[in-house]
């Protein structure tokens, strides 16, 4: 197995590594009730999903 001959340096290591960062999930707003909501998802606060109720949703108390 061939194995590198120098180290690299810290510079080459970050700029590699510059994409790695984590980004904030994409939301968009739920058409029924407004919440934001994950695309291509059921809305966790009323359970539609393309204009019909899919998950019955219980009422925190």
């Amino acid at each position: 197995m061939p194995n590198p001959k120098r180290r690299h340096s810290k510079a080459r290591t970050r700029k590699r590594r510059a994409h790695d960062a984590l980004r904030q999930p994409q939301t968009s707003a739920c058409p029924n009730c407004q919440e934001p909501r994950m695309p291509h998802r059921v809305c966790p606060k009323c359970g539609f999903y393309k204009g019909r109720e899919v998950v019955q949703v219980e009422e925190a108390a």
